[in-house]
């Protein structure tokens, strides 16, 4: 076991992670420690653009983008925190810019801006062009941009260490701290691939930027590796998860596979048609049609092939259409999508409309935090030097649906807002002591799951609990489909104590790393899960059948979601909670679009 000693770790590499780190390391000395080459990061697989009020090409204002942003989120939205990140997103653009992001550009030389979904002006009247993006390749742009500069700056990279655990100066899982004592961070303990050495890195402040959990789905726009690790090791240390019932399905996934198609596609005006050639968009959101909030256009598109209006031999998608538009603007604005769909569908997008069906995209939940990343333990509570941003944070800006373009911009706003704080803290804080058998915990799960002779295999584990998880919680769900998905995962947890890994070695032993993400994974399905349960409402992506109004009344708060131990068959039990929704200048009112 190695002993490493910093003033701030980052954990993940990907959009947010490296825009702490740059704020960090120039005040503090930083580690950053990815599962992943930091360029593999998932950021780079957002395509569409970073929203900002810049009004390059239209009249807006970041309140227009505030009031989008608690509308969109079905006013779960924290409308503070919307506000920072509104008003914050002007800067973060510029500051991309002046690091050498070649976004797309007017004829002036200004950044170019294209529409979204849910993006107004005037309140609601009229789409707004505020997606300032690089071609449909504008995550990638972020992620190399961001590395390029970490580099500059001597960042510290630990590359291919996996963080399996937070060390804390209290154990929560036993119950409540006593007020008077203060719970702090006191590092992480890492899995090494290259060698399966542990390590343990001491920390004044840690920062999770861990990235989504798509994977607890089988159709999904997400990498094999966003399985939620940051969020599932907060869990088991004791800290809540925030709303994490609400999961955005993408409405234009690849049919059948669920690789993304940006939905810049529809911001150029590409239009979504039924078996009858019908654009019934129409019909669900007449003012601004395809570019409805995500959570809209999926549950229509689902509704489409439910009433018998798919496409195909088994009528079990719907089409993009992109035909009307001319080649050579789909080559300018929308180069990689199209080239997805020739080499995955073998559809020609000049000629051909494109098979298409919402996929798990993103998760508007996570581990709870304030507006400078902190992360809170209770409803109001925070961990002294413990910081999140990104998807694996909820701050709330998203509330229950995500508008496209905001997730880019999160990372920028709330990465450079924990990067800060970090900083600061770990100018003053102590550096907490770590009890020398910090690590027992993971080396006992690591040992116990290499050493089993033989059990069940871990990829049949997790095929099951996505089949169950796709088939009884997307987009549309009852108690009766969310009550079997319940009972599946308990089944599906049992199984898992006696799974097996296959590769017994230690050297870069990624069968091993999927077994332990295969547990983090399961957690978070049973959260997932019980909030949906216990939300008898429909708000946002989380559209209960069986209670098809939003009921503000009982359920305008947010869910906080603790992971117990137990003697359960599951082994384990969800406890729930609830914090009010902050409101400050957009009361809740009908979403209509």
């Amino acid at each position: 076991m190695q002993t490493h000693q910093y003033d701030v770790v980052i954990v993940g590499a990907g959009g947010a992670g490296m825009r702490a780190a740059l704020e960090s390391s120039s005040r503090a000395r930083t580690a950053v420690i990815s599962k992943l080459y930091p360029t593999r990061s998932h950021t780079g697989a957002a395509q569409g653009g970073m929203c900002a009020a810049l009004a390059n090409v239209e009249e807006d204002n970041w309140e227009w983008h505030t009031f989008d942003t608690v509308k969109g989120g079905d006013y779960l939205v924290d409308q503070d925190a919307a506000e920072v990140m509104a008003k914050e997103a002007i800067d973060a653009v510029l500051d991309l810019e002046k690091m050498g992001l070649p976004f797309n550009r007017t004829p002036e030389g200004k950044i170019d801006q294209r529409r979204f979904g849910g993006h107004t002006r005037d309140h609601g009247k009229a789409p707004v062009r505020r997606s300032c993006y690089a071609a449909d390749r504008t995550g990638h742009m972020i992620l190399q941009t961001l590395y390029q500069q970490c580099v500059k700056q001597d960042v510290e990279f630990f590359n291919e260490f996996y963080v399996l655990d937070v060390v804390l100066t209290h154990d929560l899982t036993r119950g409540p701290v006593p007020a008077d004592e203060q719970v702090a961070v006191s590092g992480v303990v890492a899995y090494e691939l290259a060698t399966g050495e542990i390590h343990v890195f001491r920390a004044k402040a840690v920062v999770f930027a861990t990235g989504g959990a798509g994977k607890i789905y089988k159709t999904t726009s997400n990498a094999h590796t966003l399985t939620g690790d940051g969020m599932a090791v907060a869990l088991r240390r004791g800290i809540p998860l925030e709303d994490m019932e609400f999961f955005q399905f993408h409405p234009t996934g690849l049919a059948g596979l669920g690789i993304l198609l940006s939905e810049a596609a529809r911001g150029e005006g590409g239009i979504l048609r039924n078996s009858e050639g019908e654009r019934f968009m129409e019909r669900y959101a007449p003012t601004i049609k395809d570019l409805a909030p995500r959570d809209m256009v999926a549950r229509a598109m689902a509704n489409e092939v439910r009433e018998g209006r798919g496409c195909g031999p088994n009528k079990d998608y719907v089409l993009l259409d992109l035909t009307h538009l001319e080649p050579a603007h789909i080559d300018a604005k929308l180069p990689d999508i199209t080239e997805f769909a020739r080499t995955y569908l073998g559809v020609e997008p000049y000629t051909e409309p494109v098979p298409v069906y919402p996929t798990a995209h993103y998760a508007m939940g996570g581990i709870p935090t304030t507006i400078d990343g902190e992360v809170l333990r209770t409803n109001t509570d925070v961990v002294a030097g413990l910081y999140a941003a990104g998807e694996v944070a909820c701050v709330s800006v998203h509330g229950s649906n995500r508008l496209g373009t905001n997730s880019l911009l999160d990372i920028n706003v709330f990465g450079k807002r924990a990067g800060i704080a970090a900083a600061a803290y770990a100018t003053t804080a102590p550096l907490h002591e770590m009890p020398e058998d910090a690590s027992a915990p993971i080396v006992g799960y690591i040992e116990r799951l290499r050493d089993h002779a033989a059990g069940e295999r871990i990829a049949d584990i997790r095929r099951d609990l996505q089949e169950t998880m796709d088939r009884n919680a997307q987009v549309f769900r009852t108690a009766a489909s969310l009550e079997a998905a319940r009972d599946d995962i308990v089944e599906l947890k049992k199984r898992y104590r006696s799974a097996s890994v296959q590769d017994k070695g230690r050297r870069y032993n990624t069968d091993l790393m999927e077994g332990i993400e295969l547990g983090f994974l399961l957690d978070l399905a049973e959260i997932v899960v019980a909030g949906a349960l216990a939300r008898e409402e429909s708000r946002g992506g989380h559209f209960r059948e069986d209670f098809p109004t939003r009921d503000d009344e009982r359920f305008m708060l947010h869910t906080m979601a603790y992971l117990r131990p137990d003697d359960s068959p599951g082994g384990s039990r969800v406890d729930l909670d609830y914090k009010p929704v902050t409101v400050t200048r957009y009361q809740p009112m009908e979403r209509k679009y």
